[in-house]
């Protein structure tokens, strides 16, 4: 029975908190041409998160241009990469992104990877047009009837910002079972853990890499990354020192992540570790339109920038 189908008949709550917990990767989309989701081509990169000790993916998100990609690209790259991420981490975890400008949409996109049997699904608030709390919540209540746990997505930059009070009305929706927030606001943090243990199975997991450590040391569940895809070893030795106690451990893990990020001043975003994940042979250099690759200037000082760093990046 697949986990979704027992969420849907009521025989058991998924447990956010576990959904969420430890690392989950937003992993980027490799493409064998730009804009063409490739499984195939993604396979050493999943190799290679996995013998780094992760054991969750988020398809779909920002890392993964989810926004960018039609619909209609969006099943077969979810149903063969999930197939694929199970067999080499044995059952590991999988949440698929649906965010999209509308509600009819978001459902669409929902539809097209159920296939996939995704642990569960990650919504953020419309975008493109400022929408009002009630018409929110209807956005999230709109997902109950898919049978798959839903996380709400709270990305400010990219969509209706999710404040404490929206937080606290979603977190009484029984098909939410948590919140993954990229807004940078540890405030935000702190108050969605608070909302969140007012349930059992509600979970919090934050996406600003650089408040990683914090928002751990704040009570989030989890964190979810996009330099993991790069450095997923440090990722998940943060997340472990943490988990034990070995703070200096966990700051220097820190630290070093902050220094990685510095790629982001040489071409900002999903490119740039592209990039660097084509030159290691882990992933090929396409993205979608508009986005273009980095190039030939780019690529050099990109590789300049991270060479004292090539310990700690990921390898095939």
């Amino acid at each position: 029975m697949s986990r979704q189908k027992g969420f849907a008949e009521g025989e058991g709550q998924t447990d956010g908190r576990a959904l969420l917990a430890g690392v989950t990767v937003p992993l980027v989309t490799p493409m064998d041409r730009p804009g063409e989701p490739s499984a195939p081509a993604a396979d050493a990169l999943l190799v290679a998160l996995a013998e780094a000790g992760v054991h969750r993916l988020m398809l779909f998100g920002s890392n993964g241009e989810g926004p960018l990609l039609p619909t209609a690209r969006l099943a077969a790259f979810a149903i063969e990469v999930t197939g694929r991420w199970h067999e080499l981490t044995d059952g590991g975890t999988v949440l698929v992104n649906i965010t999209a400008p509308g509600t009819a949409e978001a459902l669409a996109r929902a539809e097209a990877v159920l296939p996939a049997a995704p642990d569960a699904l990650v919504l953020s608030p419309p975008i493109y047009y400022h929408h009002r709390p009630d018409e929110i919540v209807a956005h999230y209540a709109a997902t109950a009837g898919l049978g798959v746990p839903v996380v709400a997505y709270n990305a400010p930059r990219y969509s209706n910002p999710l404040t404490p009070a929206l937080l606290d009305e979603l977190a009484d929706l029984a098909h939410l079972v948590g919140i993954k927030d990229s807004s940078g606001d540890l405030a935000l943090v702190g108050h969605a853990v608070e909302a969140a243990r007012r349930r059992d199975d509600f979970g919090v997991s934050q996406g600003d890499e650089g408040q990683a450590l914090d928002a751990l040391r704040l009570g989030a569940d989890g964190v979810v990354p996009g330099v993991a895809n790069l450095a997923p070893s440090l990722a998940v030795e943060l997340f472990r020192a943490h988990r034990e106690g070995r703070y200096d451990d966990a700051r220097r893990a820190q630290l070093l992540i902050d220094e990685v990020l510095v790629l982001h001043t040489v071409r900002p975003g999903v490119p740039a570790v592209k990039a660097v994940l084509a030159e290691r042979g882990l992933c090929p250099p396409h993205v979608a339109a508009p986005f273009t690759p980095c190039s030939e200037a780019e690529r050099h000082a990109l590789f300049a920038l991270l060479a004292p760093l090539d310990a700690h990046l990921i390898r095939a």
